[in-house]
């Protein structure tokens, strides 16, 4: 057999050479493994392979090359990775013999035999049985041998075999590689489970689940409510009976984590005995979507807003109740129609045209369209289109969003008109005023008409509210509002410009005198009776009137200058209407100048008096003197009361320059007294100072810082003043008479109140109005016949009576022979001028 071997050709993986005839046991022994391994590498369907600790192949055998059909050549010396590589199948071979190999070099221990499919180039798949065992020496693992048979090779039962084993083997894979949890369930116990349940339930090891009901691992109920035994053990019985039984189950980790599992329950029989295995699948992921996907079903369902989905040809596939909730049309009348054709205005093609390109372009639009009921009605609404695309880009759908905002709508609308609309009279405000006035200019620029500015202002309205409240004055205006509006055409405008205001535009006037009707008219309706409430009353107001072109081109310009003119209007008289002009503008402009030229004045020193003497009729003698204020302009020199007075009262300086001139009257009678001269000196008290509520604490100060003796003050108020200040000033006189300074009634009989109520006033002196001397200007027999009653009457009430304004002997003649007592003016100032009683004064 020796002989046989040796002179055999040298098979490709042989190992050792044959012994020599002489060669002793140990040489016998080795020929005889030789032949050992000769017989394995002729065994047909044998393949044996020897692989060191780093991975290189060091044995080969003929039957692995004819198996895997590389030489021993290609393979010996070479790394097993590589040759694998090489191998049929490569994937196959490299994974199923890598994790062999590693478990045995860590282990020592052989590997069991296992089978594995080896596919095989133009060839039907090969059958492997491989057994993996270990080589020690010295207590090491020096190589790993591998023995691979291929059992295809053995015949038709052979084959059988193989393919039933290589079935079995197929399943195991199946059962341990499965992403699916697989357990075995005998008498409802797990018996197996494969590593995907292990990891599913979350458990250590499979001893964790092994014997326990798969109930154990499931909360006590379901969602539902039933208890998780019960169910359970109902399913299966319903699995035994049907085969199978395919369900979903709330399942509880080792960890206490809920999760949902489908379950497929299978029932089998083996050995007589009834057994059940159970797939499990994580659907956890799948609820979640699923309740996603409800949830937003039910929004849909119940949202307030329309939903349409359209398909690419825009036609309708679904919508949600809200849709026909807002337009009536059912889905049946929708189902398949165009959109657009279907409760959106049908008569905007071209609109609708232009928002399904901006769609395509773009991928959405919205904005506000008008909707079209199944009624007929029509409805405000904003809609909102997307083009909705699938995974590749291409359009699947289009998704319509629409809402009514008829309230919102309204509500914008409310907003707006409140915005723009005077809250009490309901009247267009300066807002809207403003912008009617834009586009009235632009039209009457573009026909090249005329337009006119009314700015009306109410008569005295300040005293209607001081006097009977704020609620009577808000009723006046909302009449006044009333009739100013019936009084114009529907192209014009009515606005209240704040305050007892109005602005009225004319648009397109024939010319001025229709302008002047209507302020005519105006005029007319507003001094109409008002009865409100309990109060009937009367006003009148004063308007002033601008024209375009002539008076201006610019809102502004025009607004500012029919203001212009309405003061001129209340300054000639007030219940009147002006054009403007541009004389009125100058006077407004200089009213301006006055103003902010008096706001400086008092820290300039530019304020100062003048002091009038007053004489006795009888002796001739200076008895006092009236301080006359002058203002020392820087431009315009001296410049009587007459010519800013009024101003000072309208922008509110007159209480401290008043204040100002009792302190510098009662310093300067104070030095007439200092140098011998017990002379009273006279200031005259303006309507804002006698309503101040400091009146009585200024003159007092005054008083103290001069050393003046409040018996030589004579405070002079109006007879008109008088007549309007009621008890309240009433009271302020009676305290002024308290502390010693004297009272005078200035122009009395002007005002036609009766000398009889004087008694209820605390007065010394009256002084007659130059009006009624004898050869006054505008005087006559019936005037002095005033004057002489006065004179008179006041003796009656041991009152003193000074004339004041007399410019003639002739007239301080008349009042010697009625008996009046003093008189002042140019011809009493000509009776001291040059004297040194005329220098003391000033």
């Amino acid at each position: 057999m020796s002989d046989r071997i040796a002179g055999a050709a040298p098979s490709p993986g042989r190992l050792l050479a044959a012994a020599e005839p002489q060669a002793g046991p140990a040489a016998k022994a080795l020929d005889l493994l030789s032949i050992i391994v000769a017989a394995v590498e002729q065994a047909p369907g044998l393949a044996v392979r020897g692989i060191d600790r780093d991975g290189i192949v060091r044995y080969w055998s003929l039957g692995a090359a004819r198996l895997y059909g590389v030489t021993a050549e290609l393979a010996l010396g070479q790394p097993w990775a590589r040759v694998a590589a090489a191998l049929p199948g490569a994937a196959t071979v490299a994974e199923e013999v890598a994790g062999e190999l590693a478990a045995v070099w860590d282990s020592g221990k052989a590997r069991g035999m296992r089978l594995w499919k080896l596919d095989a180039d133009g060839a039907a798949p090969r059958c492997i049985c491989s057994t993996v065992f270990p080589v020690i020496q010295s207590g090491r693992v020096r190589q790993v041998v591998c023995i691979d048979v291929d059992i295809t090779a053995s015949g038709l039962d052979g084959a059988a075999q193989g393919a039933l084993l290589l079935m079995g083997d197929n399943f195991r894979q199946l059962y341990e590689k499965s992403a699916d949890a697989i357990v075995l369930l005998r008498d409802e116990h797990i018996a197996e489970a494969n590593p995907a349940a292990i990891a599913l339930f979350q458990c250590e090891d499979r001893q964790r689940l092994l014997g326990r009901r798969l109930s154990d691992f499931s909360p006590l109920r379901q969602p539902d409510g039933a208890l998780s035994s019960l169910r359970g053990t109902q399913l299966a019985a319903q699995a035994h009976a049907d085969g199978n039984c395919r369900y979903e189950w709330r399942y509880q980790t080792c960890a206490g984590e809920l999760f949902w599992g489908e379950v497929l329950l299978t029932s089998v029989t083996l050995d007589h005995t009834y057994l059940f295995y159970a797939v499990i699948r994580d659907i956890s992921s799948r609820k979640l979507a699923e309740r996603s996907l409800y949830l937003a079903v039910k929004v849909i369902e119940h949202a307030s807003v329309a939903i349409v989905v359209l398909d690419p040809q825009q036609r309708v596939v679904s919508m949600n109740p809200a849709y026909s909730e807002i337009s009536g049309y059912s889905l049946d009348d929708m189902l398949g129609k165009p959109f657009v054709l279907h409760g959106v205005e049908p008569d905007a093609p071209a609109f609708f045209d232009h928002v399904w390109d901006e769609v395509d372009a773009n991928g959405y639009w919205q904005g506000d369209i008008v909707g079209q009921r199944k009624a007929g009605g029509r409805y405000p609404a904003w809609l909102s289109l997307t083009a909705i695309r699938d995974l590749q880009g291409q359009l699947s759908n289009y998704l319509a969003i629409l809402s009514d905002i008829s309230e919102r709508k309204k509500n914008e609308e409310h907003t707006r008109h409140l915005a723009e609309h005077d809250f009490l009279t309901d009247l267009p405000n300066r807002v809207l005023l403003l912008d009617r006035l834009s586009l009235a200019l632009a039209a009457a620029r573009r026909k090249l008409s005329m337009l006119a500015i009314l700015y009306l202002d109410l008569d005295h309205f300040k005293h209607i509210n001081d006097s009977m409240g704020h609620h009577v004055g808000d009723l006046l205006l909302k009449e006044v509002a009333r009739r100013l509006v019936r009084c114009v055409r529907g192209v014009d405008t009515v606005s209240r410009h704040g305050g007892d205001e109005f602005v009225i535009i004319l648009a397109e006037v024939g010319g001025i005198d229709q302008v002047a009707h209507v302020a005519a008219s105006l005029l007319h309706a507003v001094t109409q009776p008002y009865q409100l409430g309990e109060y009937e009353l009367q006003v009148s107001t004063s308007i002033g009137v601008a024209i375009f072109p002539s008076d201006g081109d610019g809102i502004d310009t025009l607004v500012h200058n029919a203001d212009v003119a309405m003061y001129h209007a209340k300054e000639s008289g007030r219940n009147n209407f002006q054009f403007f002009n541009a004389e009125m503008n100058a006077q407004i402009v200089e009213r301006a100048s006055l103003e902010q030229g008096l706001r400086e004045a008092l820290g300039r020193d530019e304020l100062v008096l003048e002091f009038q003497p007053a004489l006795d009729v009888a002796s001739g003698q200076i008895v006092g003197a009236e301080a006359l204020l002058r203002w020392r302009h820087p431009q315009l020199g001296l410049l009587p009361p007459e010519r800013f007075i009024a101003v000072a009262e309208e922008c509110g300086l007159m209480v401290s320059i008043g204040n100002w001139v009792l302190q510098q009257a009662c310093r300067r009678a104070r030095a007439w007294h200092d140098a011998g001269q017990d002379w009273r000196v006279a200031v005259n008290l303006s309507p804002a100072q006698c309503l101040h509520n400091n009146l009585l604490l200024s003159v007092q100060e005054a008083l103290a810082v001069s050393g003046l003796p409040a018996g030589s003050l004579e405070l002079e108020v109006t007879e008109s003043l008088l007549m309007k200040g009621g008890a309240r000033l009433a009271g302020v006189l009676a305290q002024l008479r308290a502390l010693g300074a004297r009272l005078a009634i200035d122009d009395f009989g002007t005002g036609y109140s009766r000398l009889a109520n004087l008694r209820h006033y605390p007065v010394d002196k009256l002084k007659i109005d130059p009006s009624f001397l004898p050869g006054a200007p505008d005087g006559g027999l019936a005037d002095t016949a005033v004057a002489a009653t006065i004179i008179a009457m006041a003796r009656e009430l041991r009152l003193t009576v000074i004339a004041e304004g007399v410019e003639t002997a002739q007239q301080l003649a008349y009042l010697r022979g009625q008996g009046c007592q003093q008189y002042q003016g140019r011809y009493a100032s000509a009776q001291v001028a040059g004297s040194a009683l005329a220098t003391l004064l000033n």
